[in-house]
């Protein structure tokens, strides 16, 4: 049967402005210099130690040169009887590999928040969930044309109102129950629509406060309708579909107990794993608290290879909890860890790195610039704590925060060159806007300032402050001084803190650095916002900037600088919005309501110049997207795209990706 993919001329367009966008980066990289930094995390810290020189012959190599994997034609739709169940399934793209063999990845920190896909909010637990639940369609990571997952096919209105899918026949959860209409009806018109979980995922799609509306049609068919013509919805339709059997009776529950909030301590990382149900590659099998997560796979994943064996190959699928990036580095030099995915290998470690590939038996591979972004922000909160009484940032520092010419100071006098040059040794990119150089959205517009301690100072005077004896005060003679958080064991932002601390000292303002567990620096952001000034990073978007409206709009999960939160897991209601939230609000609306690729532009290239303008996020920089993956591991086969669109980062193919036990066993000898 011919399955059904769609793509509009936007989109193609898009990637063609993508491609140009890489070739131009790169040009400019190949005049970066190496600049070395050491900086350890905890309570102590060594001053940071420069050393300026020529790039290497490596470094310039890796930046010249962008993985491209060879494009491996589409999915084919095939049939296959199990006992009475006919099944539609999905054939791979990939060479024909081998099942069995354990596949040895990594991540930093404390370990993942949940279990529960749709209450993840941090790049763990939304990791894992990603190997582990299936969506209705996903993005092409070489294409970017949307295409059909447990969906069969899917047909668009003219008037790009109505959508409608098809499932696939015969498709199973984990525990065998079938998966129908009913699971993707009950995910997006009473998980997502009710806001149950991480309501960002709500916050996409819906536009000028209309959400869409789901029905069924029959068992494997439903249809979606917006109210208005909405560009970015089949992107935003890449969510996972939940298992109504297992789910409904909690959600119901918390509905008549007006407890939606509580559904976050379903599946929590104390759960038991084997009440998980899935319909992706793997299933939960053993968690370690700060250790390890074990996955294995799901025996009813519908894909098969090209010879009909039922994927994934692997027999299991380890992630190791480290404490740092530096142990991730030395558990990968040493063997215990077969894969460094992407944000993993660091710009200060890529051209070692570089040099160990053929000793150490692995291959580097460059994806061109991320689509991630670290920044600098404050605490934008004016309001007080429901519970307490009290403001949740205190009314001085709120004066600050709030200040425009604070801002605007704080942002001309850090120095983003040099965390380029000395934390990511050149192998990444100074940023000053909201889209990076990977988005197809970028305003080429917006220009790059250098650092001006003079004119920051000038800012201040402006804004009401005054410097006396190189010390800050404001206009009501309050020294300014502040907490800077960020996640402890990220040696990164552990030096990017310790130059931002330096920076604005030289401004007369006191920074008091405090790393935290990553888990709790994500509660202050999200739940009990006590927190000054913070260093962060998020993921974006290389295509679809609207993507981002669950951090940009006023009443988004994600806005950060300001979040408002929502009672009981309800909509988030907005009062106190700024005039320049309130035109971002109407950019968004309007980008997301319009087919014209030149008005979507304009409105996404005015949202920029607004978040230019105001600096509510101080954007620092962006990496250089690297990975590494030993030679015995088979079918890796990165994108750029991919990497956007798939929180499983590099291994969007993660069903494909085998173990070669011949070529392990060649490096042995």
């Amino acid at each position: 049967m011919k399955s059904v993919s769609w793509a509009n001329k936007e989109t193609i367009e898009q990637i063609r402005s993508l491609l140009l966008v890489f070739v131009t980066i790169f040009i400019v990289l190949n005049a970066c210099a190496c600049i070395s930094i050491e900086s350890a995390s905890g309570e102590m810290h060594t001053a940071v130690q420069e050393r300026t020189s020529s790039a290497t012959k490596e470094q310039k190599n890796l930046l010249d040169n962008i993985y491209k994997a060879p494009y491996p034609g589409d999915y084919k739709l095939v049939t296959i009887e199990e006992g009475k169940n006919l099944e539609e399934v999905w054939q791979a793209r990939g060479g024909v590999g081998k099942a069995g063999g354990v596949l040895n990845v990594s991540s930093f920190g404390s370990g993942p928040k949940t279990f529960n896909c749709w209450a993840a909010s941090d790049d763990q637990s939304a990791g894992i969930a990603s190997l582990m639940y299936e969506s209705l369609l996903d993005v092409d990571p070489w294409t970017a044309k949307s295409y059909p997952r447990l969906a069969r096919s899917f047909s668009v209105s003219h008037d790009h109102k109505d959508y409608t899918f098809t499932l696939r026949k015969g498709l199973l959860w984990s525990d065998g129950y079938p998966i129908t209409a009913d699971d993707v009806v009950y995910t997006f018109g009473t998980l997502i629509a009710k806001g149950f979980g991480n309501s960002s995922a709500r916050d996409i799609l819906t536009v000028y406060g209309h959400y869409p509306t789901v029905e069924k049609i029959d068992d494997l068919t439903v249809r979606f309708h917006t109210e208005i013509p909405f560009a970015p919805f089949l992107s935003s339709l890449r969510m996972a579909i939940a298992p109504k059997h297992i789910l409904e009776p909690i959600t119901n529950k918390l509905i008549a107990q007006n407890k939606i909030g509580e559904f976050n301590n379903f599946w929590d990382i104390n759960c038991n794993p084997e009440t998980i149900v899935a319909s992706g590659p793997f299933k939960l099998h053993r968690y370690v608290p700060g250790q390890r997560i074990e996955l294995v796979p799901n025996p009813h994943y519908s894909m098969v290879d090209k010879l009909g064996h039922r994927l994934p190959y692997l027999s299991k699928f380890v992630n190791l909890i480290v404490p740092d990036q530096n142990t991730q580095l030395l558990k990968f030099y040493a063997g215990d860890v077969d894969l460094l995915d992407v944000r993993t290998v660091r710009g200060s470690d890529a051209a070692l790195v570089k040099q160990r590939e053929a000793a150490d038996h692995f291959k580097m591979y460059n994806l061109g610039p991320a689509d991630g972004t670290i920044f600098l922000m404050f605490n934008l909160c004016r309001r007080k704590n429901p519970k307490t009484g009290k403001f949740y940032v205190d009314p001085i520092k709120q004066k600050w925060f709030n200040n425009s010419y604070f801002r605007q100071a704080v942002t001309h006098a850090v120095d983003r060159k040099r965390m380029v040059d000395n934390i990511l040794r050149g192998v990444g990119y100074e940023l000053f806007t909201a889209e990076t150089q990977a988005s197809v959205y970028f305003n080429k517009q917006l220009q790059p300032f250098p650092r001006d301690i003079e004119f920051a100072k000038k800012l201040l005077e402006q804004g009401g402050f005054h410097l006396k004896d190189n010390v800050l005060y404001d206009s009501e003679g309050n020294k300014i001084e502040f907490t800077l958080y960020t996640n402890a064991g990220n040696s990164t932002r552990d030096a990017v803190c310790i130059i931002i601390q330096n920076d604005l000292k030289e401004l007369g303002i006191k920074v008091n650095y405090q790393p935290v567990d990553f888990n709790i620096l994500v509660d202050k952001a999200s739940n009990s916002l006590d927190w000054e000034g913070m260093v962060m990073g998020l993921t974006g978007s290389r295509l679809e900037p609207y993507d981002g409206a669950n951090v940009w709009k006023a009443n988004g999960r994600l806005h950060m600088f300001d979040q408002r939160l929502a009672i009981n897991g309800d909509k988030i209601v907005v009062s106190d919005a700024r005039d320049w939230e309130k035109e971002i609000d109407n950019c968004f609306d309007k980008g997301a309501t319009t087919f014209d690729l030149a008005k979507r532009h304009q409105y996404f290239d005015r949202f920029q110049q607004i978040a230019y303008d105001q600096q509510s996020f101080i954007y620092l920089f962006t990496n250089l997207d690297l990975s590494a993956v030993r030679n015995h591991i088979g079918n890796y086969m990165p994108t750029p795209l991919g990497i956007g669109s798939s929180p499983r980062g590099s291994m969007h193919n993660i069903e494909e990706i085998f173990i070669n036990d011949s070529a392990s066993e060649a490096l042995k000898k």
